[in-house]
């Protein structure tokens, strides 16, 4: 009983929250490949899954064989960008709806993936050895470093979507027949979108890999909720604290941050010592309120709202009817 109060203290979550926010910064990162598909291009994309773990194991590979970290994550990059390349030209040169691409794409790179880290379904990455990026036995460093690469990626996205492209990108997602109809290639514009996003999550990958210190064939798995949780999250503290709205460079931030707060939640409820086979359970369980509380606020505004036009159709009929009686 004494070992069960003395984990679930108050300092005990207290010295794990640092390694929870320096996690939900990659997470974080992850989250914003998967904003780029489900918000701005409003495309399912479930690819991200395998990218994810493909990122992973390119760098731990890659970093095996001599090459240095910071190039080994580059290359991790890019092998996304290449994953993202093959959904979209399943889904725009084929005809294949985005979501069975992605499936498609998933399910191929878990062979990919298999055959990267040589048959092997784990490797490990040992800090002592190479000169890692990111760590999880420095976590002061861990977490500077995800600021600083969110705060590069978050710059470079918010430059890229106000170029021509980048806007012709979220046109596509926003109406993709007006934007067919203005002479946007929206097909390649899909492809494009695709590219992006699975890199980032890659690079996420790569990231995650260097700071637990391995790469596993089953990393990347439930990726695609845990970047949902992060962009819902996100989005619902945005508009709490900005409520006049807030701009695409703020938007973008609050993905990050709401990465950080979904896997904050994650380390109380370890700290609390639930059972962590549930944690998929409790990851559904948040995404679904978090969906769920834009739905119940707009429905409770709108019953309000009905009461009250109602209520003035009743004060009305019945100062007619006084009017009526003088």
């Amino acid at each position: 009983m004494t070992n069960i109060l003395c984990a679930i203290s108050l300092g005990n979550l207290v010295t794990r929250l640092p390694g929870g926010i320096s996690q939900g910064l990659i997470w974080g990162l992850m989250a914003l490949g998967v904003f780029i598909t489900f918000r701005i291009l409003d495309v399912a994309d479930l690819s991200v899954d395998g990218s994810f773990a493909t990122g992973g194991a390119v760098v731990v590979m890659l970093s095996i064989a001599g090459l240095p970290c910071w190039l080994a994550t580059i290359l991790a990059l890019v092998s996304g960008l290449l994953a993202g390349l093959v959904t979209g030209l399943l889904h725009a040169k084929l005809g294949i709806p985005a979501i069975l691409a992605g499936i498609l794409t998933q399910f191929a790179l878990y062979s990919v993936n298999l055959r990267i880290m040589g048959m092997s379904s784990n490797r490990s990455l040992n800090p002592s050895q190479y000169k890692l990026v990111i760590s999880m036995r420095n976590i002061p460093k861990a977490i500077l470093i995800g600021v600083i690469i969110s705060a590069v990626i978050i710059a470079i996205l918010y430059w890229y979507f106000g170029t021509e492209q980048g806007s012709a990108v979220r046109a596509t997602g926003t109406n993709n027949e007006m934007s067919l109809a203005l002479g946007i290639n929206t097909p390649n514009i899909k492809i494009l979108g695709l590219v992006l996003s699975n890199g980032l999550v890659a690079l996420a990958g790569a990231l995650m890999a260097q700071y637990q210190g391995f790469a596993d064939i089953n990393m990347g798995r439930g990726s695609i909720v845990i970047g949902l949780a992060a962009i819902i999250i996100g989005e619902i503290l945005c508009d709490a604290i900005f409520k006049k709205g807030c701009n695409f460079a703020i938007r973008l931030s609050f993905v990050v941050v709401g990465g950080i707060i979904y896997y904050i939640v994650m380390v109380i409820i370890l700290w609390l010592r639930l059972d962590p086979n549930d944690l998929k359970l409790f990851t559904a369980l948040i995404v679904t309120i978090f969906l769920a509380i834009p739905y119940l606020k707009g429905k409770t505004k709108n019953s309000f709202g009905w009461a009250g036009k109602r209520s003035q159709k009743y004060a009305q009929a019945i100062s007619n009817s006084f009017k009526k009686g003088v």
